[in-house]
């Protein structure tokens, strides 16, 4: 019990080191309660709420209390996620756009802090959003399914391909395409070069748009399947996305070792052929 209690304790020191250090927030007691609510310096408005929360009114087997993270999410995710374990909707929020997360340790750290990074983007303000804009490019997830289009091929051909998109991309942002199934992983890391309009075969101009993508880096489809996304709050891919943060930071991370670890092999093979 008292290894249990010690872990709950680290863990929720650990969320509010993260938010502090990431985004200067100090929690906010707005009750006389030991509940509360990580709020924006800007705007005020709620990105998380801490509370206790008796067992049974979250629905749950046993008596007591538990301590729960509320967060707001994308409503589509929101009806992903409370099919698993360890979150459930919104208490007391709207169970359309917000999630409680049980902080017992059934839900990875990585993937609460994930969720926490998708709360603060949702309800920032314009001003906070545009500022995170343009302090680093934004990073997309897009999806693309092997029995239409071969990829491997026409990266073989060019480092360079067109894709349309639908959605709100720009040159310099980074796009991490998704391999639908059989493969179900991320398998290319790639950086927007240009964009531009789209015309259909029949010369008719398109509402969507092209993007043009060079490839920077391959992944091993098993660096980051499916189920490995499921801890960063990700869910099926079936259009473009931004991608949360702590998913972003773990991609950047596997593409930084994939691309030195190639260097090296690339270094040995060179030596080899002048011995």
């Amino acid at each position: 019990m008292k290894r249990a209690e010690s872990q709950k304790a680290c863990l929720k020191k650990e969320i509010l080191d993260y938010v502090l250090h990431t985004y200067g927030t100090s929690p906010d007691y707005p009750w006389k309660t030991p509940d509360f609510v990580l709020r924006h310096n800007d705007n005020r408005k709620w990105y998380g709420v801490m509370l206790e929360v008796r067992k049974e009114s979250m629905g749950l087997h046993g008596t007591g209390y538990i301590e729960v993270l509320n967060v707001k999410c994308d409503p589509d995710m929101a009806g992903f996620l409370v099919s698993g374990k360890g979150i459930l909707p919104g208490y007391h929020m709207n169970k359309k756009n917000w999630i409680s997360i049980l902080l017992d340790g059934t839900v990875e750290k990585e993937q609460i802090l994930a969720l926490l990074d998708q709360s603060y983007l949702l309800t920032a303000s314009k001003k906070t959003k545009e500022k995170l804009h343009c302090e680093r490019k934004r990073a997309w997830l897009i999806p693309a399914n092997p029995g239409y289009f071969d990829l491997e091929a026409a990266f073989a051909e060019s480092s360079t391909i067109d894709w349309h998109q639908r959605g709100n991309i720009h040159t310099g942002d980074l796009v991490y395409i998704y391999m639908a199934a059989p493969v179900s992983a991320v398998l290319y890391q790639c950086e927007v070069t240009g964009t531009g309009g789209f015309e259909d075969p029949g010369g008719n101009q398109d509402k969507s748009r092209t993007m043009e993508l060079k490839l920077k880096h391959r992944f091993m489809p098993d660096e980051m399947n499916r189920e490995r996304m499921k801890l960063y709050g990700v869910g099926p891919v079936r259009s473009a996305r931004s991608i949360p943060p702590e998913l972003e930071r773990e991609l950047e991370m596997l593409a930084e070792t994939g691309k030195n670890r190639t260097a090296m092999e690339n270094k040995r093979k060179e030596e080899r052929r002048w011995q």
